[in-house]
C-alpha cells in the first residue's frame, strides 16, 4: 500500500510572526513589503499608493476575511484592510522555523521531499498498515509540530502526491484529510477545477468556457479534446482528474535560478514602459524567492528584439541579496546598456528577469522588506 502525506504549513509567515509576538494572535496580519510609517497613516491624510510597495507574501486568516490574499499588491491590501498590522518580510526568522519543521518531518518519513519553505511530501508507506493507522500517524506529526515548533499545519493523505496535495487544502487551517485508494475519484469529482495545482485563473477560465467547471466534468471529457486544446498539459489534466499520479517522493536537487519573462503586446524601445515591465517581473521573481527562502548573488536580464535576436546580460554581487529593489534596480541598469546599444533602432518584443547563484538564508541574516 502506497501512502503519501502532503504537509502545508498554515499561513506560514504570519503564523511565525504570531508565534514570536503572541499579541498579534487574532488580529489581521499582512506580511509583505513596505508601507508608510503607522503614525503617518494615522493622520487621516490620503496615502500615496506609490509609497505602499510590494506584494502580500502571506496573511493571517483574519486578514483573509477582508479579501486579502497572497500575491495581492500591498496597496490593494491596505485599501481592503487599513487596520491590519503590516509587517516586513523576515526571511531569517521564517527560514529558521522552516528548518525546524523540516527536521521534524524528515524523522517521520521513509522518503522526504521539501517543495518550498512551508511545504513537503512524505512517503510513509512502510510505517503504516492501513488508512486508519495513517490518520493516527498524521495526528502524531501535527502534534509534534505544534509542541516543538509552535505552529499548525494542514495534512493530506492519499495514494499519490497530487491527491495528497489537493487533500491538504481541503480543511484548512489545521486540517487533516485522508483519501484512501478506493475513493480518490469520488473525493475529486465535486471539486472545482481551480483546485488542481497548476490550474490558474486563465486555465480555469478556458476550461469553464469548454463547459468544464468541476474535476468530474474534466474526468469525463475526451482526452483528445483536452490535448487538442492544451497540448501535453491536456493529458496531464486528464490524468489528475482521474486521480492518477505516478511521481515518487524524492529529494529535490538544489534550485540554480529563478526567472520570469513576458512577451510585449506592442514592441517598444520606450525606457519607461520597459522599466515598468521590469518592476512587475522583479516582483514576481522576488515573491518566488521569498516563498522558497532563497537569497541571490546574480541578476540577469534577457531581451529579445523585434528582429528575433536574443541577448542576455548579468551582474554578480559578492554577497547574498534578498530584496526586490536590488533585482529591479540592477535589471534596469542592465537594460539601459541594451537600449543604449540599439540607439532606438530595435524594439523589444520580450523581456525577462532572472536571479541565480542562489543560497538558502540562515538565521544570522537580517530582516529585509
Amino acid at each position: 500500500m502506497k501512502v503519501i502525506l502532503h504537509v502545508d504549513m498554515d499561513s506560514f509567515f504570519s503564523a511565525v510572526e504570531m508565534r514570536e509576538q503572541p499579541e498579534l494572535r487574532g488580529k489581521p496580519v499582512v506580511v509583505g513589503g513596505r508601507i508608510p510609517p503607522k503614525a503617518e497613516l494615522e493622520t487621516g491624510a490620503a496615502v500615496d499608493k506609490r509609497r505602499i510597495r510590494g506584494v502580500v507574501s502571506t496573511c493571517s486568516y483574519e486578514a483573509r476575511e477582508f479579501g486579502v490574499h497572497s500575491a495581492m499588491p500591498l496597496s490593494q491590501a491596505y485599501q481592503l484592510c487599513p487596520d491590519a498590522i503590516f509587517l516586513p518580510v523576515n526571511m531569517a526568522l521564517y527560514n529558521a522555523a522552516s528548518q525546524q519543521v523540516m527536521r521534524i518531518l524528515r524523522a517521520f518519513a521513509d522518503r522526504f521531499e521539501q517543495v518550498s519553505i512551508d511545504e513537503a511530501y512524505l512517503d510513509i508507506s512502510s510505517r503504516v498498515h492501513d488508512w486508519q493507522e495513517a490518520r493516527a500517524y498524521a495526528q502524531r506529526i501535527k502534534q509534534e509540530i505544534a509542541d516543538k515548533a509552535g505552529l499548525s499545519c494542514s495534512l493530506g493523505i492519499a495514494p499519490n502526491k497530487i491527491v495528497a496535495k489537493i487533500a491538504s487544502d481541503f480543511e484548512k487551517p489545521d486540517g487533516l484529510t485522508v483519501v484512501d485508494s478506493g475513493n480518490a475519484a469520488t473525493f475529486l469529482a465535486p471539486l472545482p477545477v481551480k483546485k488542481i495545482p497548476g490550474v490558474g485563473p486563465k486555465t480555469a477560465a478556458t476550461l469553464n468556457q469548454m463547459g468544464i467547471a468541476t474535476i468530474h466534468e474534466l474526468a469525463i471529457r475526451d482526452v483528445q479534446e483536452l490535448v487538442a486544446r492544451f497540448g501535453k498539459y491536456g493529458w496531464r489534466l486528464h490524468q489528475v482528474a482521474h486521480g492518477i499520479d505516478e511521481r515518487d517522493v524524492e529529494e529535490k536537487r538544489a534550485r540554480k535560478s529563478l526567472s520570469r519573462e513576458t512577451t510585449l503586446e506592442e514592441h517598444t524601445s520606450n525606457p519607461e514602459l520597459l522599466n515598468r515591465c521590469i518592476d512587475a517581473l522583479a516582483e514576481r521573481v522576488h515573491e518566488h524567492l521569498v516563498r522558497e527562502g532563497f537569497g541571490f548573488k546574480t541578476v540577469a536580464i534577457k531581451v529579445k528584439f523585434d528582429d528575433f535576436s536574443v541577448h542576455t546580460r548579468a551582474k554578480t554581487f559578492r554577497a547574498l541579496h534578498t530584496d526586490c529593489a536590488t533585482i529591479a534596480k540592477t535589471a534596469k541598469e542592465l537594460l539601459r546598456d541594451f537600449i543604449g546599444e540599439s540607439a532606438g533602432e530595435k524594439r523589444v518584443r520580450l523581456i525577462g528577469v532572472r536571479v541565480s547563484t542562489l543560497g538558502m538564508l540562515d538565521a544570522k541574516q537580517r530582516r529585509f522588506a
